[in-house]
């Protein structure tokens, strides 16, 4: 049965991986996807920033094959198997239902992430490479992500305004990123993760100024950066 589960994780991994390339791809949700275009709203980073999936899909799909030829059995491997597979198999759905439905598509992200933090959590400490560091990057991004859909769904259907949801949805971010960092203090990606998305959404608020949401990113990234270089500093004791 272990290695079974070994073997789902592949193979939601590869269908998560090629789900992009069985699609037109998703770089942020258009404005015409809601009853209120949301035309370069604040909540959401600049383009450059999504290009962190390649990293996450790839480097997810090694670290299951890792575990299938190298870890099939291993205890540090086997509990977090069922979150992770339940987290991949809709994310493997997510981009065709993003295309088509904001706000299913932030249902089914908030779903990923907590599958996603269930995996984390349970996730031995071995093979940090292979299989915390993947899981964490994917997670991180995912808690970035689940915030900047529902900011846009909520200005998108009228309730709140772009300004007011993006400023909430980013704290939520930062909160939540803040408070999983507590619970992985040896798993420095997902800070990484996390403090990617919020660069791209300060970078993308820049030109035109909005000054709130770059001051709330600019407070927010050193305080996700101290536990990142804790998390560092932990790994290489």
């Amino acid at each position: 049965m272990e290695r079974m589960k070994a073997i789902f994780v592949v193979t939601a991994a590869l269908a998560f991986l090629l789900s992009p390339l069985s699609t037109s791809g998703f770089n942020g949700f258009t404005a015409d996807q809601f009853p209120i275009p949301q035309t370069d709203p604040p909540v959401q980073p600049a383009g450059y920033a999504f290009s962190i999936w390649g990293v996450i899909y790839l480097w997810l799909m090694a670290g299951a094959l890792f575990g299938l030829f190298k870890r099939d059995r291993a205890r540090d491997w086997t509990t977090m198997r069922w979150p992770l597979i339940l987290s991949l198999v809709v994310g493997a759905a997510w981009i065709p239902a993003a295309n088509m439905d904001p706000v299913a598509a932030t249902a089914m992200i908030w779903i990923m992430l907590g599958a996603g933090l269930a995996a984390l959590a349970r996730a031995g400490r071995s093979d940090h490479f292979w299989l915390r560091a993947p899981i964490g990057l994917y997670t991180g991004w995912l808690t970035a992500a689940s915030c900047v859909a529902t900011g846009l769904v909520l200005a998108g259907h009228g309730l709140l305004s772009e300004q007011i949801a993006a400023l909430a949805m980013i704290a939520l971010a930062l909160l939540l990123a803040l408070w999983v960092q507590t619970r992985v203090a040896d798993t420095p990606e997902y800070g990484l993760a996390v403090i990617w998305a919020t660069v791209g959404i300060l970078v993308d608020n820049v030109s035109p100024l909005n000054g709130a949401v770059v001051a709330l990113c600019g407070l927010g990234l050193p305080l996700l950066a101290w536990p990142v270089l804790r998390a560092l500093d932990n790994l290489r004791r």
